[in-house]
C-alpha cells in the first residue's frame, strides 16, 4: 500500500468524524415541532448557526481537500475503506464532546467493525486501477446508483427513530462514494490540465452529488442518533467504493488464498454491525447534548434502562 495514501486517508478520516460529531452536537441543541419541509427549514436554519455546527463544516471541508489528495495518489477501493477508520476516531472525539463514555459492548462493537475492514483490505490489497472511467460505464453505474437511492430513500420515509437513521446512512454512504468515484475521476482528468478539467462534466457532477451527499447527511443526523447513522454510513461508503473502484476504474482485489481473511473481515463487520444495532437500542443517549440529557451525569457508561 501507497503509505502517503494510508496516511491522508487517515487524516481524511479524523476530520470527517470530528466534523460528524460537531454537527450532531449541533443538531441535539435544536429542539423542533411539528413535520414537513417548512418546519425542516427552519430546523436548518437555526442549526446552521451554531458554532459546533459551523466548526464541523470547516472540518468536513478539511476532510474532502484530504481526499482528494488521497485519491489522486491511490486508489478509490483502498482510500474509501480506510475512511471506516472514522468509526474509532467518532468514538473518541464523541466521547470528549458529549462527555459521556460509551459501554464496553459499544467499544467492542466499533473495534470489531474497524478489525474487520482493516482485515479485509490487508488481505484483498486492492489494485490501483485506471485514473479515469469509461464513459459508457458511467452511464450504467449512474443509473444503478440512482435506482439504490431512490429504494433507500423510499423506505426511509415508512419507518422512523434508528431505523430511519440508518436508511438515510445508507443513503448518504451511496452518494458520498458515488461523490468519491467522481472525485476520483475530476482529478484523473487534472493530469491533462485545468482546461480540460473545467470543460468537462465531472468536476460539476462532484459538485452536484456532494451536495447531495451534505444534504443527506444533515437528514440522518436529524432522525435520530449517530450510533444508528454512522455505521451505515461509513461502512457503505466502504463497499460501495470497493464496488465503484472495481466497475469504473479496474481495481481488482485479491481473491484465491486470500479469500478466508477477507470472510473473516466481513464475518467481523457483521459482528460489529449487530453489536451497534444492540448498543444503540439500550444506550440511544450516548450522543444527546450534555444540557439536555437527564438522569446520571457524565461518564456513566449504563443507562437507567440497564440498571434496571
Amino acid at each position: 500500500m501507497n503509505a502517503l495514501t494510508v496516511v491522508l486517508a487517515l487524516l481524511a478520516a479524523l476530520c470527517n468524524a470530528s466534523a460528524s460529531v460537531l454537527q450532531r452536537r449541533a443538531a441535539t441543541d435544536e429542539t423542533e415541532s411539528g413535520s414537513g419541509a417548512r418546519q425542516a427549514l427552519r430546523w436548518l436554519g437555526r442549526v446552521l448557526r451554531r458554532p459546533y455546527w459551523l466548526a464541523g463544516a470547516g472540518l468536513l471541508g478539511l476532510s474532502t481537500v484530504l481526499q482528494a489528495a488521497a485519491l489522486a495518489v491511490g486508489s478509490l477501493s483502498l482510500v474509501q475503506p480506510l475512511l471506516a477508520t472514522e468509526l474509532l476516531f467518532t468514538l473518541a472525539v464523541g466521547s470528549v464532546v458529549f462527555r459521556r463514555r460509551p459501554d464496553g459492548r459499544t467499544w467492542a462493537a466499533f473495534v470489531a467493525l474497524a478489525v474487520g475492514l482493516a482485515l479485509f483490505l490487508g488481505a484483498a490489497s486492492p489494485s490501483e486501477g485506471r485514473s479515469t472511467a469509461d464513459p459508457a460505464a458511467w452511464l450504467a453505474v449512474g443509473a444503478a446508483l440512482v435506482g439504490l437511492l431512490a429504494v433507500a430513500l423510499g423506505a426511509s420515509r415508512l419507518v422512523h427513530g434508528t431505523a430511519r437513521a440508518a436508511l438515510l446512512g445508507l443513503a448518504s454512504a451511496v452518494s458520498f462514494a458515488a461523490t468519491a468515484a467522481l472525485m476520483k475521476e475530476s482529478m484523473g482528468r487534472l493530469q491533462q490540465g485545468i482546461t480540460v478539467l473545467l470543460s468537462d462534466w465531472p468536476v460539476y457532477a462532484t459538485l452536484v452529488v456532494g451536495a447531495l451527499s451534505f444534504l443527506l447527511l444533515q437528514s440522518a443526523f436529524r432522525a435520530g442518533s449517530l450510533t444508528a447513522s454512522q455505521p451505515a454510513l461509513t461502512l457503505g461508503d466502504a463497499l460501495t467504493s470497493v464496488a465503484l473502484g472495481w466497475v469504473l476504474f479496474e481495481e481488482y482485489i485479491g481473491l484465491g488464498v486470500r479469500v478466508l481473511p477477507e470472510v473473516i473481515g466481513a464475518v467481523l463487520i457483521g459482528a460489529g454491525s449487530i453489536g451497534l444495532a444492540r448498543a444503540t437500542a439500550t444506550d440511544g443517549g450516548w450522543d444527546t447534548s450534555p444540557d439536555r440529557r437527564g438522569g446520571p451525569g457524565p461518564g456513566t457508561e449504563r443507562s437507567a434502562s440497564q440498571r434496571s
